[in-house]
C-alpha cells in the first residue's frame, strides 16, 4: 500500500536525487571536455525562462530532468576524443555509484542507506539508457549509439543534421529569440 512515507520518498527521489544524478551526468561531459580544451562550456538544467546563470551553470524555470551540455569547440578533435566525451556521463555515474556502493558495503552512511540505495538505482538507470545503443524519441542517437558508431565506423551514421552537443552560442541565440517571442505575445495579449 502506498503510504505517506512512500510519498515522502517519491518527493525526495524526484526533487533531490534525480536532479543531482542529472547534474553529475552533465558534469561527466564537462570533466572530459576540459581534458581536451573545451571552449565556452555550459551546463543547462531545466527548460524555459532562465532563473539564473552563474559561470558555466544555466538554471531554467521548468523541471530539472531536461538538461544538456553545450560548448563552442574543442582544441583537439578526433574519433577518440568524441568517444571519451560521450562516455564521460556514463563513466561519471558508474564511478559515483560504485564509490557510494563501496562506502555502504564498508559500513559508512548506514543511517542513510535507503537514500543512497535510491541514488545508486537512479545513477544506474541513467547509465542503462545512456550506454545501451539506441535512438531517442527525437531520432537522435544516445551516447551509447554514438560511441558504437565511432568505434565501428569512425563517424556518426545517423542522418540527423543537428549536432549532438550543440554550440553554446547557438543555444544562447535560440534562447534570446524565444524569450523575445514570448515578450511579443505577452504585449499583444495586454493590448487586447
Amino acid at each position: 500500500m502506498f503510504g505517506l512515507s512512500d510519498l515522502l520518498s517519491l518527493v525526495i527521489s524526484a526533487f533531490i536525487i534525480l536532479p543531482v544524478v542529472v547534474l553529475l551526468r552533465e558534469m561527466g561531459y564537462l570533466i572530459v571536455s576540459f581534458l581536451f580544451g573545451v571552449e565556452n562550456p555550459r551546463i543547462t538544467i531545466g527548460s524555459g525562462p532562465r532563473i539564473f546563470k552563474a559561470g558555466i551553470l544555466d538554471v531554467r524555470k521548468y523541471y530539472h530532468l531536461y538538461s544538456w551540455f553545450s560548448y563552442d569547440s574543442l582544441n583537439k578533435e578526433n574519433k577518440w576524443v568524441y568517444i571519451f566525451v560521450y562516455a564521460g556521463p556514463i563513466l561519471t555515474n558508474v564511478i559515483t555509484a560504485l564509490i557510494i556502493n563501496s562506502l555502504l558495503a564498508n559500513g559508512y552512511w548506514q543511517e542513510y542507506a535507503t537514500f543512497w540505495d535510491r541514488f545508486i538505482f537512479y545513477a544506474f538507470y541513467y547509465v542503462l539508457f545512456d550506454a545501451v545503443p539506441m535512438k531517442t524519441v527525437n531520432g537522435k542517437p544516445n551516447n551509447g549509439l554514438i560511441i558504437y558508431d565511432m568505434l565501428r565506423y569512425g563517424r556518426r551514421t545517423d542522418y540527423n543534421q543537428e549536432p549532438i552537443i550543440p554550440a553554446t552560442k547557438d543555444i544562447e541565440e535560440q534562447y534570446q529569440q524565444h524569450m523575445e517571442e514570448i515578450e511579443e505575445i505577452k504585449k499583444k495579449e495586454q493590448q487586447d
